[in-house]
């Protein structure tokens, strides 16, 4: 919506403002009958202010003058019955829109003019939204796509990305929950500092607890040296715990006194570590379920739970699917020194119609070996193998 101030304390003429101008749908009115209670309102941050230039408490010059002031970026229209050349010419240098003399045409001229300023307000949103949107992409160049379903994300990120709390990446398995992390740790206080990445899942159980927070020589057969662990490797950067659903409830245990505590003991010792780390955790479960039947300790859970953020599925994010297979072929061919190669039309509208799962890698797949299959320099619907 467009909010708009009018100004007069004829109550008669404003009633008349409002109902020509009433037909933009976009308008939203606020009446006022004198300038003071227009300047208390200015933190609403109206779009458009119509001014009566004579008001019981200032006329109208004057009021555009503190209008200025207090936010120049305000489109003034001052109606008014003065004529004379200076005073039209003061009006303009105040910062006023638009000048109108008050006579028999002054509402259809107001209408015209409010028209033009709706244009051109609309065009200013769309121009600051589009530069948002090249500074997000310009800022996490490696994430590719831009969806509203993408940078709904990468605004969330941008809001904590400089934020020292731990964040939660959920999603189905494939859709870049470590890019997003990695997307966090390098745009962060912390980018100077090591980024760590364990795979929960990848870490045989007997294992976990060495691997985290590391060991003394001898702590248990095997142990032939000294290693530090994770959690000691990431000091004063990231550390991104990815399948956090998978360790069992021992070690799940033993990593909330971590997270509470920010130290580590290492196996063997029992000297305590203090760390300076930053946790990034991601799970494409429901750990909402994994909780309630026993398999996730709640105190963990809500340990974990200090910024959410839930990646969209490729199926949910329209056109980056195109954006993401051209990005794929330029890859594959240039790590095969193959010579150029386009997607036709038709190879594009398959693509788009697919039902994706979350997972980007299948989308990767497609494409390589449509690239392979491809006879000459353009990938036809009759390349593409879908594995579903």
């Amino acid at each position: 919506m467009i909010k708009t101030f009018v100004v007069d304390d004829d109550p008669v003429y404003a009633m008349m403002i409002g109902e020509t101008l009433k037909k933009h749908e976009l308008l939203e009115f606020e009446f006022f009958t004198n300038a003071e209670d227009c300047l208390t309102n200015l933190n609403q941050s109206p779009d458009i202010i119509t001014i009566d230039f004579h008001l019981p408490d200032a006329n109208g010059l004057e009021l555009l003058e503190r209008i200025r002031k207090v936010d120049s970026g305000i489109y003034t229209v001052l109606i008014s019955g003065q004529k004379q050349l200076e005073v039209v010419v003061e009006a303009y240098k105040q910062g006023a829109s638009s000048y109108l003399i008050k006579n028999e045409d002054t509402l259809v001229e107001l209408d015209n003019t409010v028209k033009n300023l709706i244009s051109a307000i609309r065009l200013k949103q769309e121009v600051e939204s589009l530069r948002e949107q090249v500074f997000e992409k310009n800022k996490y160049s490696n994430i590719l796509g831009s969806s509203s379903a993408i940078m709904k994300v990468l605004k969330m990120v941008q809001k904590v990305e400089s934020k020292n709390i731990l964040v939660m990446i959920t999603g189905e398995s494939g859709t870049g929950k470590e890019l997003f992390a990695s997307a966090i740790h390098y745009n962060s206080p912390r980018r100077k500092k090591p980024f760590v990445t364990v795979n929960m899942g990848a870490i045989p159980h007997d294992l976990v607890e060495s691997e985290l927070f590391g060991h003394e020589k001898g702590a248990f057969t095997g142990a032939s040296s000294k290693r530090i662990g994770k959690f000691e490797e990431a000091h004063q950067g990231t550390i991104f715990l990815d399948e956090i659903g998978e360790i069992d409830l021992d070690m799940q245990k033993k990593l909330l006194r971590v997270l509470q505590e920010q130290e580590v003991v290492r196996l063997g010792s029992n000297k305590a570590i203090k760390l300076d780390v930053r946790v990034i955790a991601a799970t494409n479960k429901d750990l909402v379920k994994e909780v309630k039947e026993g398999r996730f300790r709640e105190d963990l859970f809500y340990r974990l739970q200090g910024f959410l953020l839930q990646l969209p599925p490729l199926r949910d994010r329209g056109d980056d699917v195109i954006i993401m297979a051209k990005a794929f072929l330029r890859e594959f061919l240039t790590q095969n020194k193959m010579d150029d190669m386009r997607i036709s039309r038709g190879a594009m509208e398959q693509l788009m119609k697919h039902n994706w799962p979350g997972n980007v890698r299948e989308l990767k797949s497609i494409i390589e070996r449509a690239a392979l299959m491809a006879d000459g320099d353009e990938i036809q619907e009759e390349d593409l193998i879908f594995s579903t």
